[in-house]
């Protein structure tokens, strides 16, 4: 049965919208709460439990019932002539719960990101239109009635902050077309609205320094120090303090452009236009130049995130896969080592495709003749070291653990790097070194020496994507060592050097640790410390990374219980991801399941060589003092000793447990009284 095409708006009140765009009568607040909650969910079950959780404080014993008695009765609001007994066609249900199964464009919200993402890659004039007709599509506040609610939140945020990127971006493109007088009035408003936001004042500065108006742009400039001095104690970023000396200098760049068609975004447009049809034209289809060229463009594509970032693994194999067909191991070598894209998560996105990289290089590596191709072999060793991290060290392979392989290809990389005295090669190699400092807990101090060497290395030779990770590196382990200023001012340098190269990717990470500090510091509640995850999290959906994304923020969210001394989350359809094995323990003590508490805190693995590996073993020991695991005590305490100076997975620059020296100390408690135990119990035996 075909599904007739319905419209859904949240950018305002909660609506939805017929196929002739007659609004659709969704009678209560509570029926427009469940379809709001199901947009939320992006076309994904909900839970039915996890429903009744949400539109209700206090559940009464007949909420399951009444959420089927919503869902039905919006069933028939927007499938009116479907047959009885037929199967719903959009709001269907699926395994525990229900999922809006509305089409990508179907959501006024959807169809605003899309318009904002495919507006950056238009020519100014048809940005400026783009943005314009999306932003006419808010009727309101995103969700505008449901503005309190715990599972709104992140969501609202982010459909607010994509809004301020628009108009700050629609601002741009008139500035680029020369119409800075047509600018102003909405920058005036944007920026009184939000006056934290520096964007927001830089470009209102810009259209009015570009209308003639030096003074008023100078005043501006003026209020806006004066804004964040004694609001916010701090001082205008290096974009502002530029453009006022700019302004003051009548620097030549700030010159008004001369309108459509002269834009540097339009020109840079043209540019890859013609670039492209004359390489098509001039390189033959079937030319190994083309591989080459092809992993060169991937590398900037995975640096872009979301899309981009998967179409490059994607393709990437393909690449390596077409360049072994041809028999030339030194192509190969290229083709595999050209790929040099800073990684910072230490658990991969795709194990599988990794392994088949892995397979690849070291088949180059073997087939490269003798003498020569040091290069080549630095790069085929780091993409090793790259490609195996956090591999588990029981997972065995041809007579030896990939962890230790990574870890010898690390060093062998950066030995040859080193002779080569190859800056780019070097830091290549040195990302590789860096993904192989987890093997056991205590390496922060380690891994921000690797980050301090790739600052002053990349920085010297304008390794931009690495001077980000050496950044991002330190910003990991000033945090794992408590120095929460040297991890800001690191978190700094990043996001300038972010907004200056467009690595959106960047600011994912930054959000997190800014989530991470709240949490930490114990200045805000922990409520409030939650609503920061929960809005880092956001970030994370359509980033391109499956590996960090899958069971973080219930692992965080986790670590946020544990840090205020409170029990696990009891909710049985949460998805933990890679990290349940770890929570599963503390879930079931929640639970009041002891007896299977202890057979699954007995099932546990040792946790990865990651990032984590000091978090997870930390949520090991606190479920093994629970439940007088002697064995399991003793382990955790000789694992976690070496890391006894640091926060117990701050590493990450995601989520902390707080000191591992608590941790110590309570193994150290609990095994010194099981010990008096069982002599007591060997005296009352003689």
């Amino acid at each position: 049965m075909r599904v007739a095409r319905v419209g859904f708006g949240v950018l305002g009140p909660v609506t939805a919208w017929d196929a002739a765009g007659d609004a659709i009568a969704l009678k209560g607040p509570r029926h427009r709460a469940v379809l709001a909650r199901l947009i939320v969910a992006r076309r994904r079950v909900v839970p039915v439990a996890r429903l009744v959780e949400d539109l209700w404080a206090d559940p009464s014993p007949g909420a399951v019932g009444a959420v089927r008695t919503f869902v039905a009765a919006l069933r028939r609001a927007l499938e009116p002539e479907r047959p009885p007994r037929a199967p719903a066609g959009l709001l269907i249900t699926e395994g525990p719960g229900y999922a809006l199964r509305a089409e990508p464009d179907a959501v006024d919200a959807w169809r605003f990101e899309q318009a904002v993402a495919a507006a950056a890659t238009l020519p100014p004039d048809d940005a400026l239109a783009r943005l314009d007709e999306a932003l006419g599509w808010w009727r309101g506040p995103a969700y505008a009635e449901f503005a309190d609610a715990a599972w709104a939140r992140a969501e609202r945020s982010r459909l607010n902050e994509l809004r301020l990127h628009a108009v700050e971006r629609r601002a741009e493109a008139r500035l680029s077309l020369g119409l800075a007088a047509e600018a102003v009035p909405d920058l005036d408003a944007h920026a009184a609205e939000h006056p934290w936001r520096e964007d927001a004042w830089r470009l209102l500065a810009l259209a009015l320094y570009r209308s003639g108006r030096q003074g008023d742009a100078l005043a501006v400039l003026r209020r806006a120090r004066t804004l964040l001095v004694e609001q916010l104690g701090v001082d205008p970023g290096p974009g502002l303090r530029r453009l006022e000396a700019d302004i003051l200098a009548h620097a030549d760049h700030l010159a008004p452009s001369a309108g459509p068609g002269t834009s540097g975004d339009g020109s840079a447009g043209q540019v890859w236009a013609r670039a492209a049809a004359a390489y098509d034209r001039t390189v033959a289809s079937g030319a190994r130049a083309r591989l080459e060229s092809t992993v060169g463009l991937l590398r900037s594509l995975a640096v872009t995130g979301g899309d981009g970032l998967e179409a490059a693994r994607l393709h990437r194999v393909a690449a390596i896969g077409a360049a072994e067909e041809l028999g030339d191991a030194a192509l190969t070598a290229r083709v595999i080592g050209a790929y040099d894209v800073p990684a910072i998560w230490t658990r991969s996105d795709d194990p599988e495709q990794s392994a088949a990289v892995v397979a690849a290089a070291e088949r180059t590596l073997t087939a490269l003749p003798p003498g020569g191709h040091e290069a080549a072999r630095a790069r085929l060793l780091a993409t090793i070291a790259l490609e195996s991290r956090g591999t588990p060290p029981h997972a065995v392979r041809a007579g030896s653990t990939p962890s230790a392989r990574g870890l010898q290809a690390a060093r062998q990389a950066e030995r040859i790097a080193r002779g080569l005295d190859d800056p780019a090669l070097l830091a290549f190699a040195l990302n590789g070194v860096f993904m192989q400092t987890c093997h056991r807990a205590g390496l922060a101090s380690r891994r921000d020496g690797i980050g301090a060497e790739l600052v002053t290395l990349s920085a010297r030779h304008d390794l931009v994507t690495y001077e980000v990770l050496g950044h991002l590196i330190r910003l990991q382990a000033r945090g794992a060592l408590a120095d929460f200023p040297g991890a800001d001012a690191h978190a700094a340098a990043a996001d300038r050097l972010a907004e200056r190269h467009e690595l959106p990717l960047v600011g994912v990470f930054t959000q997190w640790y800014r989530a991470l500090r709240l949490a930490e510091t114990g200045r805000a509640p922990a409520a409030e410390a939650e609503t920061a995850y929960r809005e880092a999290a956001a970030r994370l959906d359509g980033a391109g990374m499956p590996g960090l994304e899958r069971g973080l923020l219930p692992l965080a969210l986790l670590c946020l219980r544990v840090r205020h001394g409170r029990p696990a989350p009891t909710d049985e359809n949460m998805d933990w991801g890679p990290y349940e094995p770890w929570a599963r323990p503390l879930v079931l003590l929640a639970q009041d399941r002891r007896d299977a508490a202890g057979a699954a805190l007995r099932e546990i693995p040792d946790p990865p060589p990651d990032l984590l590996l000091e978090a997870l073993w930390c949520l090991t020991a606190r479920a093994a003092v629970a439940l007088g695991d002697r064995q399991t005590i003793r382990r955790a305490h000789s694992e976690l000793i070496p890391a006894a100076r640091e926060l117990a997975g701050a590493g990450s620059g995601l989520l902390s447990l707080g000191p591992v020296a608590g941790y110590l100390e309570e193994l150290a408690a609990a095994g010194s009284a099981g010990q008096a135990g069982a002599a007591s119990a060997g005296e009352e035996g003689r």
